[in-house]
């Protein structure tokens, strides 16, 4: 599945300048936001983030007191893989954009494998990230880093809202409105609301992997740090730095109604997400990594997904769409 070869347009596509400062949540339709977070789902997540951030911190003096076996290493990888493209097959490409079409049991394994990531339900998920493209870098977009402005203090406050600070706004996505196809659909709406469940399993389970296989406490304790903690807190950071760095810095080879773009150092850690300028070009594409060079290890899966049967239907890049999407370098 290689990149297509992209023949340069005669003609520059105008690329309109976002609009500045306005209220965040200026023109956004009445029912665009759900009813708010309660108390306790505040406090946890305040949990999911800080506790993983703090054990993040606490690498070194980690590997001074413990070391890192292969099994820790082992498990970090296994568990942040299928965390990871969970996000980016499952919960991106299939439920928000429909990249492609899957038979039930991948569409359940995809939800249950975005919920490892604790990174929230499929269905609010899904119903944030479109609301992002509905209004990206403008006023209702949840989580652009030009909320307040494009000078340098206002820029530095809204990378900060755009990585993480979002996350705790107490006002919610209304999934009725941003995602009712997901929520008809029983199977998933059921998983969808187990996600303390997958969570759980996807922070527990590498403990319980570890202590067996070492047949110690230490085991079971190290597993639980470094496949649990570290795995979440640096899948989380990755997945932000999308919303934050990938609408700040990199290039732009594509047309886009907004600021969106390519940031080569993620593309393996974000499996090929990083690559963002394309897909908010033509955001159905089930590839984002067109050009030369560029690793898509998502589209890849998906790749192998169709090939195994389980997925059908894929939309795959079309040269001539993306020709006609082709920015020209200024000379």
């Amino acid at each position: 599945m290689s990149a297509p070869a992209l023949d340069r347009p005669t003609t520059r596509p105008r690329v309109p300048r976002p609009a500045g400062p306005a209220a965040p949540d200026a023109g956004l339709p009445a029912n665009a936001l759900g009813a708010e977070k309660g108390a306790v789902e505040q406090i946890a997540l305040y949990a999911f983030v800080l506790v993983p951030f703090l054990a993040l911190a606490a690498v070194v003096p980690a590997v001074w007191g413990w070391g890192l076996s292969w099994t820790d290493v082992s498990l970090f990888v296994a568990f942040y893989v299928v965390g990871c493209l969970g996000i980016t097959v499952g919960y991106h490409r299939y439920f928000t954009h429909g990249s492609f079409k899957a038979n039930k049991a991948l569409r359940i394994a995809l939800a249950i494998a975005g919920s490892v990531a604790v990174q929230g339900p499929v269905v609010q998920w899904v119903a944030d990230h479109r609301r992002h493209h509905a209004f990206s870098d403008r006023a209702g977009d949840p989580h652009s880093p030009w909320r307040y402005g494009d000078d340098l203090r206002a820029l530095a406050k809204g990378m900060f809202w755009a990585h993480i600070g979002w996350l705790f706004d107490r006002r919610q996505t209304n999934p009725a409105r941003y995602a009712p196809d997901l929520l008809k659909d029983t199977a998933l709406r059921r998983t969808s609301r187990l996600f303390v469940l997958w969570a759980g399993l996807g922070l527990f389970l590498p403990a319980l992997i570890g202590g067996l296989v070492t047949m110690s406490w230490t085991g079971a304790w190290t597993a639980f740090f470094w496949a649990g903690l570290v795995r979440v807190a640096l899948l989380h950071h990755v997945t932000w730095s999308i919303n934050s760095i990938c609408h700040t810095v990199g290039s732009r080879p594509f047309a886009a109604r907004d600021r969106s773009t390519n940031f080569w150092p993620l593309a393996i850690l974000s499996a090929g997400e990083s690559w963002h300028n394309l897909h908010h070009a033509d955001p159905t594409c089930a590839r984002h990594g067109v050009l030369r060079g560029q690793i898509d290890i998502s589209a890849r899966t998906i790749w192998i997904f169709e090939k195994l049967g389980w997925a059908r239907d894929v939309k795959w890049p079309d040269p001539v769409r993306l020709a006609a999407k082709r920015q020209v370098p200024a000379s």
